[in-house]
């Protein structure tokens, strides 16, 4: 290519960089507008609106990228929180998937049935099954949220037996579409114990849980440290009212290859 040519290019590609980043710009728009309306929505209840202080879920939901037409899914959901949020923020082209066990059922279904009742939140499909057979919908997912839950994997106590974590994750890989996110959010718990803290405090060490994650074939991708608390020494048990919805939690970002 001649000197003249390459000098003529280069206007052409400075366009198409400013083009891509004006679109991304606009996208990032549209996403935190999407959410900040999701959060102040009509209807949500004051106890949701109360715990968006500490859960801080516009930064959130922001940071994994949460946007209008995507469908998502919201993994051991718990009482609904994020599955509420999700589905305000997709909209009607949209879709949301809610998911718990039957072990958890009990401790969340007074606060489901209210989040439910009168048709609210008609379109979002709920899934209640175990660990060996989730029935998740196939390669679908732009976003699959585990807020709180990856801990659980390493859990066993009466009433929640061993998880078969190989067959977990595939379950969990298939159900992303390629290049779709997987959001982690988390209790920390003190470094280098590994997955140990799990099962007497329902905390993990970040740096297993990163290593853990990328091991069966997503790409960290970033951390945001929205929900970090210095204040918290990682030596009580989450429920213990002292630390209750104040913990120190790590926020990661993973990303399903697109080429699988």
């Amino acid at each position: 290519m001649s000197a003249f040519r390459r000098y003529r290019s280069l206007p052409i590609a400075a366009a198409v960089i400013g083009i891509s980043a004006a679109l991304l710009h606009a996208a990032e728009v549209v996403s935190s507008q999407a959410i900040a309306k999701a959060v102040a929505a009509e209807g949500r209840s004051e106890t949701d609106q109360k715990r968006d202080t500490t859960s801080k879920p516009t930064q959130v939901l922001e940071f994994f990228g949460l946007k209008p037409g995507m469908t998502v899914i919201d993994l051991f959901g718990g009482g609904g929180y994020y599955t509420e949020l999700a589905a305000l923020a997709v909209g009607d082209t949209g879709k949301v998937y809610y998911h718990t066990n039957h072990a958890y059922l009990p401790f969340v279904e007074t606060e489901l049935e209210m989040r439910f009742e009168n048709d609210r939140l008609d379109g979002v499909v709920r899934i209640v099954s175990e660990t060996d057979d989730m029935r998740l919908p196939e390669a679908e997912a732009d976003l699959l949220l585990m807020v709180m839950c990856y801990h659980d994997l390493y859990v066993v106590d009466e009433g929640w037996p061993a998880i078969d974590r190989e067959h977990f994750w595939r379950q969990i890989y298939a159900a992303i579409k390629p290049g779709g996110v997987l959001g982690v959010v988390d209790h920390i718990a003190a470094t280098d114990t590994g997955s140990t803290a799990a099962q007497t405090l329902h905390r993990i060490d970040k740096n297993f849980a990163k290593t853990d994650i990328e091991s069966v074939g997503f790409v960290f991708e970033a951390e945001s440290d929205v929900l970090r608390n210095p204040e918290d020494d990682h030596t009580l048990i989450v429920f213990n009212p002292e630390i209750r919805r104040k913990t120190d939690r790590f926020v990661y970002r993973f990303r399903k290859p697109a080429d699988t």
